[in-house]
């Protein structure tokens, strides 16, 4: 048996002054989604339920920019990813400009079981609404706090948000869930939903990345991770290294990762990425800056 472990990320990005005033908030919704990863754990579930959980959690809370809250395009709309990995047989998942799916991740995780692994736009909200999952109208994602930030053009406080777990049979699971980026063209998609780049899962390691989606493409992080990993090369120095990779593509960002071994790696390059962890029976351990 192991020691099951969940590890969360709120996005990497700078440290600005509402993520400096609202710092406890960022800390009390960072716990809630341990706790909501660790209640799946405890009540039977698997690593897969868990980053579910976990991640739902976020993309509910308006301080992240995942689901209700989310980045806004340059027109004003939300258009939301996410993609999801199961490490035990590599099955993956993913969408790509959702605008009525209230889970995105949800979605993702049921793509776990179809031979395609990404769907986007329209199709991907007909497949989420198909699998019984919360449709609402575009409008009920757009939240006041992020018209403001478009038409000041800010960025920052609060990015992708993802999820890694081991639970107690060994196995490991990732998920990230994003709006994009602020003002970003619509039908842009970054990362996130792309396997290999913001997400991975295998036997050994479970990845979920954050920050300039673009040079994490590049640089194919996630599973640069895992290949790295494979070949013996220690899980904080694997996480180094890919992001240095994002670096030379000209990117910064951080990712949250996890080994077979219960060992855990938060590393970013950015003034700040809100991160928590919780191994079950401990209290929660969360980071802001």
């Amino acid at each position: 048996m192991t020691e099951p472990v969940i590890v969360v990320h709120g996005g990497a990005g700078g440290f600005g002054p509402e993520l400096t005033e609202r710092a406890g908030e960022y800390r009390e919704a960072l716990v809630a989604a341990l706790g909501a990863g660790a209640h799946e754990l405890e009540c039977g579930g698997g690593a897969i339920e868990a980053v579910r959980a976990a991640v739902m959690s976020m993309e509910e809370c308006p301080l992240f920019n995942a689901g209700y809250g989310s980045a806004l395009c340059d027109d004003g709309s939300v258009e939301l990813s996410a993609s999801a990995m199961r490490g035990s047989d590599r099955a993956a998942g993913a969408v790509a400009v959702m605008r009525c799916t209230w889970h995105p991740v949800a979605a993702a995780i049921a793509m776990l079981e179809e031979p395609e692994v990404l769907l986007a736009g329209e199709r991907a909200d007909a497949f989420a609404a198909a699998r019984g999952l919360e449709q609402r109208d575009p409008s009920q994602f757009v939240t006041e706090r992020q018209r403001r930030r478009l038409a000041e053009r800010l960025s920052g406080g609060g990015e992708t948000v993802g999820a890694v777990c081991l639970d107690s049979s060994g196995m490991l699971a990732a998920a990230t869930s994003t709006g994009g980026l602020q003002g970003q063209r619509p039908g842009r998609i970054g990362d996130s939903p792309v396997i290999g780049a913001g997400t991975w899962a295998d036997r050994r390691v479970a990845v979920s990345c954050t920050g300039q989606g673009e040079a994490f493409v590049r640089a194919g992080a996630a599973r640069l991770v895992a290949a790295l990993v494979a070949q013996g090369t220690p899980l904080e120095r694997a996480s180094g290294v890919a992001l240095g990779e994002v670096a030379d593509c000209g990117g910064s960002g951080g990712l949250i990762a996890i080994d077979a071994d219960g060992r855990v790696s938060l590393p970013f390059s950015t003034d700040a990425m809100p991160r928590g962890r919780l191994q079950l029976g401990d209290a929660a351990a969360v980071e802001v800056p």
